[in-house]
């Protein structure tokens, strides 16, 4: 009997019979098969579990398996393992879990059979099997034992067909009638690279001629994905040589390395002997790589990476951001160049994604894989070391769909294998740095620059009065720029959010340009010539009139990357050239690490970015950096806004002084009485960690207790919404006494409308996990069927909103 978990709706696990026209070693836990489903018989994919579950009850009739889709299981029983620990955790089925790990080519039934014999090869679609009598299955069978049958998998298809992608930023030089080529560029713009039978199903197929004029007119390439999403070397999936470039590798100091010219200082090398040694302990491990910005933790990495593929054993080096696992995947190849590396995100089109999987799960030696958060659920064989950079970064958390944390899923893949986790930051997550603390995580230290770099001096710059009429910057901080630039030295500025204007404000009414499903304000986006919501991707062109009055005079109001790149233009000296970095100028393929590389080689003075550019850039050239809002997210409704502020503004201060010059960073803000500004202005870590966790001890919150979020949304046109919510606080208060569970709320989401629907949110705090699953679990199950009233668990939440 086959115990298996479906990877689509309704994600149930069922049991089938192994058929008997297939030997018994056709089926294998781990291995992927075709499985009818309900009475009109159709094919779904599924996992095996088990292969030797328990028989059914006397009288109870079980449908056969239909066919195996590979000849050797694909994932390994750890793996199996590690999803059932998930689905425990999260109240969740196994195919739920492994639907969303999988990549979407492998969870799909669109597999074809080749049966080679006399004459011409024929070719069956799984659904032809399912139609045909025992007799001519048992051919099949035969066939495939004897290796007369192949299997052609989504992935044979998925190479031969064509993707559409954008190949030019906005604005677009597209006439305002002409609107189905606008609505095909909006949609490729905010998709990627998709496709063409994805954008004919969501267009119709009088969208061909469209995209043909879109082509001809070098606005869109359509082709074979190899072609059209070609992106700098580093989105190759496995190379081994290659040259690194400017951006990637320049913090590994100059020297006779492991063929890439570094050598490690006294202070790195007894972290990679430490690192080493644990490694080789007979038992699993955990490390605190804890260096201030710019002290070559990343060489650290490499060297411990290396020694872990001379030991037999394969490593994982994870990083936040695609940017930063592109770096590191540049700086792998050129340290271990004669090792079989292989590069994973979250950007990579879909197919070679795929690709990726399937050769790391065929694998049986060692190898080496640099990815963001999604590449932890690769199947590598003989796993060693698992290193998270930046961990305290909170895009390691996933947020939607399975919900999980990169760091929970990295120590338990260490704790089956007995392996070796090393957690790396500047400013490390206040939890872990707890841990350290109380002897539960040893820390190695980097102290020092690498190079004699010292850390730079921050300024704090009171902007209460400050007009942003003419310009964001402060007069000082202007002034500080235009003297970096006229001395021929490079600045960055931060400012965390992205488009021309945060609100635009109707001069006719006082109305400001509200998202009709979300409440919240649009912004303006002058390159697309748009109002666009941050939250659920609505736009409306621009201008277009107010909703509530149908005038046509807008004032916009804040101020963006996009507005503040153009302002700088005119603000700068003749001729200084101005780089942005934000989630708008990397859409297209490439992109990113373009702006990267054109800015290290000194291309641009200046770079204007969000976030992403505080993480792990290395620009020597750089001696200033400007946080144009420091206050943004300081206040925001999270016990964990002053610590990400804290370690966002050290990490953007991180980026000035990294070379032989001296660094100045000017932070700007109208709160200069706060208590995290005296240590970031120190760069003072323990400092803060010991105010912070003061505060958290003295209220309650992690790592004190454990914390979960419960969050419900209907539509917000459901009229018995309310009253399910309230009868779902009263359980939940009742339950959490009987489970010693404090319930918070219910209370109306920091978002309290998005995509339409009205949002509400419990806090449960208990001194265990179980107690708090206990609650959610029996406050689901009171809950109607339907799919009206939506409920999720977030445990240990990094995003309160």
């Amino acid at each position: 009997m086959l115990s298996v978990a479906l990877l689509s709706p309704p994600y149930v696990t069922l049991h089938y019979a192994a058929p008997s026209w297939l030997p018994v070693f056709a089926w294998q836990p781990g291995m992927r098969v075709a499985v009818p489903l309900g009475k009109a018989g159709g094919l779904r994919v599924g996992v095996v579990l088990d292969a030797d579950a328990p028989a059914a009850p006397e009288g109870v009739e079980v449908k056969e398996a239909l066919w195996p889709l590979e000849r050797m299981p694909l994932l390994t029983p750890d793996y199996l393992e590690m999803v059932r620990q998930l689905a425990v955790r999260h109240l969740a089925s196994p195919g739920d879990v492994l639907g969303s790990l999988l990549p979407a080519g492998l969870r799909t039934s669109r597999v074809r059979l080749r049966l080679f014999g006399e004459g011409k090869p024929r070719t069956l679609q799984l659904k032809d099997v399912g139609r045909m009598g025992e007799a001519e299955r048992r051919v099949l069978g035969e066939a495939w034992t004897g290796g007369q049958l192949e299997m052609l998998d989504a992935a044979f298809d998925a190479d031969a067909s064509e993707v559409c992608v954008v190949t030019k930023d906005p604005p677009w030089p597209v006439r305002p009638s002409a609107k189905r080529q606008i609505e095909l560029l909006e949609y490729l713009w905010e998709k990627g690279a998709v496709p063409r039978s994805v954008v004919t199903g969501a267009f119709g197929a009088s969208c061909a001629a469209v995209l043909g004029t879109l082509a001809e007119r070098g606005l869109v390439a359509v082709g074979p994905p190899q072609a059209v999403c070609a992106c700098a070397p580093e989105d190759d999936d496995a190379g081994a040589g290659g040259e690194s470039g400017p951006a990637c590798v320049a913090e590994l100091a100059d020297g006779n390395g492991h063929g890439g010219g570094y050598v490690l200082t006294p202070a790195q090398r007894g972290a990679a002997d430490e690192f080493a040694a644990a490694l080789d302990a007979p038992h699993p491990e955990t490390r605190l790589l804890y260096g201030i910005t710019g002290s070559g933790k990343t060489a650290v990495y490499l060297e411990l990476a290396a020694h872990t593929l001379r030991q037999g054993r394969s490593v994982m080096l994870l990083a936040p951001e695609v940017a930063l696992a592109c770096k590191l995947h540049r700086a792998a190849r050129t340290v271990c160049g004669g090792q079989d590396i292989f590069l994973f995100h979250g950007y990579q089109s879909p197919g070679e994604r795929e690709r990726t999987f399937r050769a790391i799960a065929a694998r049986t030696e060692p190898c080496l894989v640099v990815g963001t958060r999604s590449a932890l659920f690769l199947p590598v064989p003989a796993l060693g070391t698992i290193v998270l950079d930046e961990e305290h970064d909170a895009s390691f958390k996933q947020d939607e769909g399975m919900v999980y944390q990169a760091k929970e899923v990295a120590h338990f893949r260490m704790q089956q294998v007995r392996g070796l986790l090393v957690l790396g930051s500047a400013t490390p997550d206040v939890k872990t740095f707890h841990a350290a603390r109380s002897g539960h995580i040893p820390v190695a230290r980097l102290s020092d620059r690498v190079g004699g770099g010292t850390l730079p001096d921050v300024e704090l710059v009171d902007i209460k009065g400050l007009s942003t009429a003419e310009s964001l910057l402060a007069p000082q901080s202007l002034q500080a720029l235009r003297e970096v630039v006229e001395r021929g030295e490079q600045a960055v500025i931060l400012l965390n959010r992205r488009g021309y204007a945060p609100l635009m404000y109707c001069l006719d009414c006082g109305a400001v340009a509200r998202c009709p499903q979300c409440e919240i304000g649009l912004t303006y986006h002058k390159g697309r010539e748009r109002l666009v919501c941050h939250y659920c991707g609505h736009s409306v062109p621009y201008p277009a009139p107010c909703e509530a009055c149908r005038g046509l005079h807008f004032l916009p109001m804040g101020e963006g990357t996009e507005k503040l790149e153009e302002s700088l233009a005119h603000l700068l000296p003749p001729g200084s050239r101005v780089l942005r970095l934000d989630r708008d100028s990397t859409r297209r393929p490439g992109r990113m690490e373009a702006i990267l590389d054109s800015f290290a080689r000194g291309e641009a003075q200046v770079l204007v970015g969000t976030q992403m550019l505080s993480k792990g850039h290395h620009f020597p050239e750089v001696t200033l950096a400007i946080v144009a809002d420091g206050d943004l997210g300081l206040n925001l409704p999270d016990y964990r806004a002053a610590e990400r502020t804290f370690q966002l503004l050290v990490q953007a201060s991180g980026r000035a002084g990294r070379g032989e010059k001296p660094g100045r960073v000017f932070i700007q803000t109208r709160d200069p009485a706060h208590y995290c500004w005296q240590f970031v202005r120190a760069a003072d870590y323990e400092g803060f960690f010991d105010e912070e966790i003061r505060r958290r001890e003295r209220r309650r919150y992690p790592p004190f207790v454990k914390l979960a979020l419960v969050r419900a949304s209907f539509p917000a046109d459901w009229d018995k919404g309310m009253a399910y919510v309230e009868q779902l606080t009263a359980l939940a208060r009742e339950r959490g006494r009987a489970h010693g569970v404090m319930v918070l709320g219910h209370t109306p989401s920091p978002l309290a409308l998005l995509r339409g629907r009205k949002r509400f949110q419990w806090a449960l705090k208990g001194p265990e996990w179980p107690g708090i699953r206990a609650v959610f679990h029996e406050m689901r199950a009171a809950a109607p069927r339907g799919g009206q009233l939506r409920l999720g668990l977030d445990i240990d939440p990094v995003n309160m909103l």
